[in-house]
């Protein structure tokens, strides 16, 4: 393995489980997002994102859901990601670890062909979860958005002891609508699934606070750590793939 630092970001050139185990102390991550391979065929740099079966990608992935949990605060939390097909097990895996606090669908458009024989996904499932149900961190004020009844409609809410016009602003509910990162736009690097920023900045801004480390265990491009020093947070972030650490290196002014 090898690391590389600046005052904020910590990059790790290893293997997710190895790097967990070897490089991060229990109870000390305030937050993790994670966005593993998804046992779907893609191909990240050098590396085929295909299991020899679905038992062995589960089994793999309970594996780095263990060493996540104990590598969290006892206030933190975790947001975990994969396919449609996979989240099941994972949901059912965790919750007997975790609490489940939500089940959110990050939904987007999509401009290739969908499947012809059936309804093709257009949305991937996320788990916000939390090791203390009655203590953890959730800054609803940093996240607000329009709230439609009341910023448009300006309707008004009989409900109470006075007539007063609905709120204008929302906690937003678990559908996500952020378009996917696409070619020539101004935060695409070359990778087969890249998250938005916009998706991490929702995270980051509602389950940690300036100055707290957050994980991201497969990095990818790195756009957890780039949002996470915007945003004035510790990260540490793990990739496999030297092509990926690269983009890391660059985006993060790592030298």
């Amino acid at each position: 393995m090898k690391i590389f630092q600046n005052e904020l970001t910590t990059l790790i050139y290893g293997e997710a489980i190895k790097a967990l185990n070897e490089s991060i102390d229990d109870n000390s991550v305030h937050l993790i997002f994670v966005d593993p391979p998804y046992n779907i065929g893609k191909t990240f740099s050098h590396f085929k994102d295909k299991w020899q079966s679905d038992e062995a990608y589960v089994q793999w992935c309970y594996e780095w859901i263990d060493m996540c949990v104990q590598k969290l605060t006892k206030n933190g939390s975790m947001y975990l990601m994969t396919s449609t097909q996979a989240m099941p097990y994972l949901d059912l895996y965790i919750r007997n670890k975790m609490t489940i606090l939500s089940r959110i669908v990050w939904a987007y458009d999509s401009s290739g062909v969908q499947a012809r024989q059936y309804f093709g996904s257009l949305w991937e499932p996320i788990l916000f979860c939390v090791k203390n149900k009655n203590k953890y961190t959730f800054n609803k004020q940093d996240i607000l958005i329009e709230a439609k009844t009341g910023a448009k409609r300006k309707l008004i809410d009989y409900r109470g002891d006075k007539p007063k016009p609905y709120n204008t602003k929302k906690v937003p509910g678990n559908v996500w609508d952020f378009p996917r990162v696409r070619y020539r736009m101004d935060e695409y690097e070359e990778h087969p699934s890249q998250k938005p920023e916009a998706l991490l900045e929702r995270i980051i801004r509602a389950s940690s606070n300036q100055g707290e480390r957050i994980l991201d265990p497969f990095s990818g491009t790195f756009t957890t750590s780039a949002v996470a020093q915007k945003l004035g947070r510790q990260s540490i972030g793990i990739e496999c793939q030297e092509e990926y650490i690269k983009i890391g290196l660059r985006r993060l002014n790592i030298l």
